[in-house]
């Protein structure tokens, strides 16, 4: 089984609940710490891949539920340097299974790896 790299915010409840239903459908699930994760700019656009960088956002961060952040009025590129300073701001979990990545948590796009491999 290719291994699932799950970077996760530690700690965070609905991240323990996805990992979990990764392990009970035989995913052996690699946990790394995205708020300690340094990434490129382009290595975290893979993660977003066609959905724009405003989609990407952690609607639970704090400067955006305290309205310090203006989405609407503030450019994807300065949003996405945000995003690298401040990981918070990252809808998790990102996921990589192999060469494929993906941001947010979708479990039919991962089973889809599962059968896949299964063929």
């Amino acid at each position: 089984m290719i291994p699932v790299i799950f970077y996760e915010k530690p700690g965070c409840v609905n991240n323990t609940k996805q990992k979990k239903r990764l392990v009970d459908f035989g995913f052996n699930v690699i946990s790394t710490n995205l708020l300690k994760t340094n990434f490129s700019k382009n290595q975290l656009l893979d993660f977003f891949g066609k959905k724009s960088i405003k989609d990407c956002i952690n609607p639970n961060a704090p400067i955006v539920k305290n309205k310090e952040l203006d989405i609407e009025n503030t450019s994807e590129d300065e949003i996405l340097s945000l995003m690298l300073s401040n990981p918070i701001l990252i809808k998790r979990p990102l996921i990589a299974i192999g060469s494929n990545k993906f941001c947010g948590f979708d479990l039919t796009k991962i089973l889809d790896f599962k059968l896949k491999e299964i063929k």
